[in-house]
């Protein structure tokens, strides 16, 4: 600051300190402080024509404007520099603008000098603190090693407490809730204004949104275990923190997480069908949503929704994807049928008895495991060709390798996926116990009780493994339903969809 004082004092300039812009540690060398930095403020300044020509930025020197690969760095100077601006630097006096290069060309080459050295300088120590933490990471997993691996930020609910890690009590206490409360069935929005109810906090700050929260409750954080990834290269770290749930307790988790995957929870009254991932469209496949329209001129004077405001709509077509479905349906005579259907215990049995839980999960896994041996049979047999090859690797069998490997991590995926889901299955409950638990819940459900929706969500997630509709339109009275048991059983029903009534 002294120095662009006397600077602007011996040209006759106006100094402007009236607009504090810093950068106080973020990275030059990763951009930083131009991606979220004041830099970028600056520079998108410079383009709206906000900084006017003639004026003069001093810097301490070229590596503080950037440490980015030199061409990208003398890209950001010379956008500067085209904008009629003069960059003077400090540590060697040197001014950089159009007419100082017109008359001194070389400067150009001086400028992309300075810029190459920065960047080496930057690269040369990235590279060392990241075989650092390549050292430490493998030290890990060796069990060598177990200290604190500085890299990236640790999770909000725990601390170091000078010789290792431990739960933060609260905040542990506040994410279980979270947990309990999503396994329960709610949604994002629902726990998050539960958890502000309590005074429970999970951030620093104390704001928390359903986004944060799901993204949250997918990190293997919760078992203890830390990801790191170097250039591409991910070391998985277990029991680097300690664990919030057990193995089965996240796998249960990660579960009803794919299931609900893409949903926005479950809104202010809890739709008993939607939200889980099971209904979905018969005309298009897409999912089956609800478009809740809770504003206070629809609501009774008890405080509940008009019945027509509880919709269900088709998610293709609310996105105009040319689905065949034309609008929304109620939502509760949908419900009604469904409950009224699940309450007969002869039917039930009928459907809950048609297969084995499982047999379809295995058979899947079997497919799965076949698939994946299959494609990592032929990646070795490449690479037994390549090494007996001394000729250059063709790009045609480079382009097959990677597709091979591609597809052999989405199989890897899937397997891991059907493991949970055969980990996850619970023996289904005899029909006869079933129909009472549904009919226990009829009236609820039906009063719009949210504790009573949310246990008939419970056993509708327990219970089917797909809902199928078919809306034929708001000439239609009729909408038709299959419904597609966990044990492989189905049936279809045809609802009168203003009364909810079975029709056949």
């Amino acid at each position: 600051m002294e120095y662009a004082r006397r600077w602007a004092a011996e040209h006759g300039l106006a100094l402007d300190e009236s607009l504090s812009l810093r950068d106080e540690g973020l990275s030059a060398y990763h951009q930083r402080h131009v991606k979220v930095g004041a830099l970028g403020v600056f520079l998108r300044a410079v383009e709206d024509g906000l900084i006017e020509a003639g004026s003069v930025l001093i810097v301490e020197g070229l590596d503080r404007l950037s440490r980015a690969e030199p061409l990208k760095a003398q890209a950001q100077l010379t956008q500067i520099i085209h904008a009629g601006l003069t960059v003077v630097t400090a540590a060697d006096g040197q001014e950089y603008s159009l007419e100082a290069i017109r008359e001194n060309p070389y400067k150009l080459i001086h400028s992309l000098v300075v810029m190459i050295r920065a960047h080496e300088e930057s690269d040369t120590k990235s590279k060392r603190v990241k075989a650092a933490i390549r050292r430490q990471c493998e030290g890990w997993i060796a069990g060598t090693w177990r200290g604190v691996i500085r890299n990236g930020k640790d999770p909000h609910w725990v601390r170091w407490n000078g010789t290792g890690w431990e739960l933060t009590p609260e905040r542990a206490e506040a994410l279980r809730y979270a947990v309990r409360r999503f396994l329960d069935g709610l949604g994002g929005i629902q726990i998050v204004r539960e958890m502000a109810a309590h005074g429970m906090q999970l951030t620093d700050d104390g704001r928390l949104g359903s986004p944060h929260l799901y993204k949250t409750l997918r990190k293997r954080l919760l078992i203890g275990e830390r990801e790191m990834t170097l250039d591409g290269e991910t070391y998985a770290l277990p029991g680097y923190y300690p664990a919030l749930l057990t193995e089965d307790e996240f796998n249960r988790l990660q579960l009803a997480l794919a299931r609900r995957v893409g949903k926005r929870g479950v809104g202010q009254i809890p739709n008993i069908l939607t939200g889980m991932g099971l209904a979905v469209c018969g005309h298009c496949g897409g999912a089956m949503v609800s478009i809740n329209s809770l504003k206070g001129r629809k609501l009774k004077p008890n405080g509940q929704p008009w019945p027509g405001v509880l919709r269900i709509g088709c998610t293709s077509h609310q996105r105009g994807a040319g689905c065949a479905v034309i609008g929304t349906i109620q939502a509760l005579p949908i419900e009604r049928a469904l409950m009224l259907y699940c309450c007969d215990s002869m039917k039930m049995n009928e459907l809950m008895s048609g297969g084995d839980q499982g047999q379809a999960l295995r058979s899947d896994l079997a497919a799965a495991r076949k698939r994946f041996a299959e494609t990592e049979a032929k990646l070795e047999r490449l690479a037994r060709m390549l090494a007996e090859d001394d000729e250059p690797t063709p790009i045609t069998v480079l382009r097959q390798i990677r597709e091979l490997e591609a597809t052999a991590e989405q199989d890897k995926q899937g397997i891991e996926k059907l493991e949970r889901e055969l980990a996850s299955l619970k023996p289904t409950p005899a029909a006869p116990d079933l129909a009472d638990r549904w009919l226990a819940l009829l009236d609820g459900v039906e009063n719009l009780d949210v504790d009573a929706r949310m246990e008939a969500r419970e056993l509708v997630r327990a219970s089917f493994a797909r809902i199928t509709l078919w809306h034929h339109g708001k000439d239609s009275r009729v909408v038709d339903m299959e419904i597609t048991a966990r044990g492989g059983g189905s049936t279809k029903l045809r609802i009168d969809k203003a009364s909810g009534l079975l029709l056949d």
